[in-house]
């Protein structure tokens, strides 16, 4: 059994139970309930604050965790990244009040500056010699030049709009942020065995993540130009029809370039467009 560290609650949580859950691993939460085994595969998922997450793995309490990267640079644990998941990405930055006239990092020196991520902040002032007073808050961060504990804040932005609200601005990103799978350097070979056979699983569901499959019928003539129009993953599938001088041409595209592509497939001749949402890819 693999023993899975994840946020209890937040936007990370969300995400996790989603990849999850898109990777067939049926869990059942349920209210105050810390450890859950999952029905169909032999993982259990422990719930804990995001902050826990780094030393739970380092200690071996679980066996891998899911963390943000911001939490694992700031805990600095003894516990090794083995993937980028590719979401709930944000960044660590520097912001001061909107008013204030900002043109270099020389602005900070001597200001007090609020964060919950005192060592992150302390190695980028360090590096760029730069002396401020760095005071330590968990929670609100946003709050603390407003009512005069701080004169700027260190913390994570998402899309800004708590900054905006607490009438500060960005001016410097000190490390940008995603969630991460961290292990324990100490993993049995029958639970590597297990990370494995998850990882293939978070694979073939993050490589399907914004993609369509994409089949349509063509003239043998026109197939050239929707091959330059398709690539595909390597190659467009093509399959002769029935009706003479035609072919079924399958492929793979990106959602986000879904309307422009059929445009071009129409124009050249295209019939018979059927898109598909693809669940699960395995290259």
């Amino acid at each position: 059994m693999l023993r899975i560290a994840v946020q209890a609650k937040g936007r990370l949580y969300d995400e996790t139970m989603t990849m999850l859950s898109e990777s067939s691993i049926k869990i059942e939460s349920g209210k105050r309930t810390l450890l859950i085994p999952a029905k169909n595969f032999p993982v259990e998922i422990l719930f804990l604050r995001d902050d826990d997450i780094p030393q739970a793995v380092a200690s071996g309490i679980a066996d891998v965790g899911i963390v943000g990267e911001n939490e694992y640079a700031e805990k600095k644990e003894d516990a090794v990244i083995v993937k980028r998941l590719d979401f709930s990405k944000c960044r660590l930055s520097l912001a001061i009040p909107k008013a204030a006239d900002y043109k270099s990092l020389d602005w900070f020196e001597g200001k007090k500056i609020a964060t919950s991520y005192p060592r992150i902040l302390e190695e980028f002032l360090k590096k760029n010699n730069i002396h401020s007073e760095i005071h330590v808050i968990t929670g609100s961060v946003e709050i603390a030049p407003g009512i005069g504990l701080a004169d700027c804040i260190f913390d994570i932005v998402s899309s800004g709009s708590t900054l905006v609200s607490n009438n500060l601005k960005e001016v410097e990103v000190v490390m940008r942020s995603e969630a991460i799978l961290i292990a324990n350097k100490s993993l049995s070979t029958d639970k590597k065995q297990i990370l494995d056979e998850l990882l293939f699983r978070f694979d073939s569901y993050k490589n399907a993540e914004g993609k369509k499959y994409i089949i349509l019928n063509i003239p043998n003539d026109k197939i050239q130009d929707v091959c330059k129009i398709l690539p595909g993953m390597k190659a467009p599938t093509v399959t002769p029809l029935v009706k003479e001088g035609w072919s079924s041409l399958h492929s793979v595209i990106e959602e986000k370039t879904f309307w422009d592509i059929i445009s071009q497939l129409k124009a050249i001749g295209a019939e018979g467009i059927l898109v598909v949402p693809i669940e699960k890819m395995i290259l």
